[in-house]
């Protein structure tokens, strides 16, 4: 599955990158990174009062990889914080999946996507059960905005950086303006 699942996420990087005309060298950039897949089933319990909260998988977060695709046992709780502050219950279609993007896609566009501040809010009695398959480029990766900037309305708003070195910093920092701080310019 991992690999059928790694094959999925670079189709869906390409169709992303050829929506913006992008030239097929950058590309191929993003493709000579072989891409890598975390895969985790996540558990979240019912509880009533939400006092036992998982603090990396239930609070607002980004996903610090480039693709996240997800897909669960029916129980609702998936919430997206739209860009007017409303968090918005994502209802993922029986035999489907949600795709959501992340920082290191953000950075790619250099902007132009937007990672997905998310959170899973379990309410009633039934656990919720989630399968994600994180898409990732390899650790020793650089990732670099180049594609998509201009000087006018798109100026580059992030350094080249090493995918490995940003999810250290990030896992030694957990703060949610990570992408901005270490890369950002």
């Amino acid at each position: 599955m991992s690999l059928k699942m790694s094959e999925i996420s670079l189709i869906v990087l390409k169709m992303i990158m050829e929506g913006y005309s992008v030239s097929q060298n950058y590309i191929s950039d993003i493709e000579s990174i072989k891409s890598s897949n975390t895969i985790r089933f996540n558990k979240y319990k019912a509880s009533a009062n939400n006092n036992d909260y998982d603090q990396v998988t239930r609070f607002p977060h980004t996903d610090k990889n480039s693709l996240t695709f997800l897909w669960d046992n029916g129980v609702q709780g998936l919430q997206l914080l739209s860009k007017t502050g409303k968090w918005t219950e994502i209802t993922i279609p029986q035999h489907g999946f949600v795709v959501l993007v992340g920082d290191i896609l953000k950075a790619w566009s250099n902007d132009r996507l937007h990672a997905a501040t998310h959170r899973v809010e379990v309410s009633g009695e039934r656990e919720r059960y989630s399968f994600g398959v994180f898409a990732e480029p390899k650790e020793e990766g650089i990732v670099e905005p180049r594609e998509l900037v201009d000087d006018t309305l798109h100026p580059l708003r992030y350094r080249p950086f090493n995918y490995g070195k940003f999810l250290s910093y990030y896992a030694s920092n957990l703060k949610d303006d990570a992408l901005q701080v270490f890369a950002g310019l």
